[in-house]
């Protein structure tokens, strides 16, 4: 017998106020876990800096965002109370990502938190990937995580007031999911990147840990429901322990919003699954 669970509700308890007059980047902030992510740092406190490419692109099967949706991300922060400043730039653009970074960040007088958000997927057989996307999903993935924090880290070393970097990876970026064999890459190496950097930053107390969602309700989601219409063999690989179909954005923004606190002072290098239970399978 089949039960019908029906989704737990998001918390609605008060949000603490941990990053009063703090300043966070975030990329891939026009929609989805950006977005979220930009509205719970600036309902606790924070000016933004948003970045997003606000483009489609061609490798992918969903739409990009736009500059809309950048603006409706700029007028819920402004709903707080926060400023913000946003950014129409893509990820694989080093110069235009650091200028823009060095821009806000001397506009808005610090840099606290990063958060490298920005990312992309396609779904089909690795043998079956053609070039173009396999050099977009690696780009705007994994260099794309890489510009973001070469850009950044100069800026909060010079601070010399610490700090934390957050990146998302995925649940990709710990098991071996099928059809997914460029995002799985980029993503690995993503975690990879993230434990390195917590290393080599921790002597200037910038903590950089990585968060690890299952399925959140973005507009990625139609592509992966689509593959596993067409391959239901692989389905078990994308089940999850909880009843909860997928997450919100704003169950991941919690949990960034969380580990870039005060709160986890004390946590870097660590791989934090918020995947409904999918990485204990």
């Amino acid at each position: 017998m089949t039960v019908s669970v029906p989704p737990a509700p998001l918390p609605n308890a008060p949000i603490a106020r941990r990053y009063e007059d703090r300043v966070v980047f975030i990329t891939g902030a026009a929609r989805g876990q950006g977005r979220a992510e930009a509205v719970r740092f600036a309902a606790e406190g924070a000016d933004i800096i948003a970045l997003d490419i606000c483009e489609d692109l061609p490798s992918t099967d969903y739409p990009g965002a736009t500059p809309e949706d950048l603006a409706e991300t700029a007028r819920l922060v402004e709903k707080h109370g926060r400023r913000i400043r946003t950014h129409k730039v893509d990820v694989r653009d080093f110069p235009a990502l650091r200028a823009a970074l060095e821009e806000s960040t001397a506009e808005l007088g610090r840099l606290d938190v990063v958060v490298a958000n920005a990312g992309m997927t396609t779904a089909r057989r690795t043998w079956e990937i053609d070039l173009e996307a396999w050099n977009t999903t690696l780009d705007i993935n994994l260099t794309g995580a890489f510009h973001t924090v070469k850009a950044a880290i100069p800026l909060m070393l010079e601070q010399a007031t610490g700090g934390a970097i957050v990146f998302t990876s995925s649940v990709a970026g710990l098991k071996g999911l099928p059809m997914l064999g460029d995002y799985v890459a980029a993503k690995h190496g993503v975690t990879g990147l993230a434990k390195t950097l917590a290393n080599e930053l921790a002597e200037h107390r910038i903590r950089v840990n990585s968060v690890h969602p299952h399925g959140v309700n973005t507009k990625l989601v139609p592509g992966i429901r689509n593959l596993l219409d067409a391959h239901p063999e692989v389905s078990s690989f994308y089940q999850a322990t909880l009843p909860d179909e997928v997450s919100e954005p704003e169950d991941i923004a919690a949990a960034i919003a969380w580990i870039a606190s005060d709160e986890a002072r004390h946590i870097t290098g660590i791989q934090l699954p918020v995947d409904l239970g999918r990485t204990n399978r």
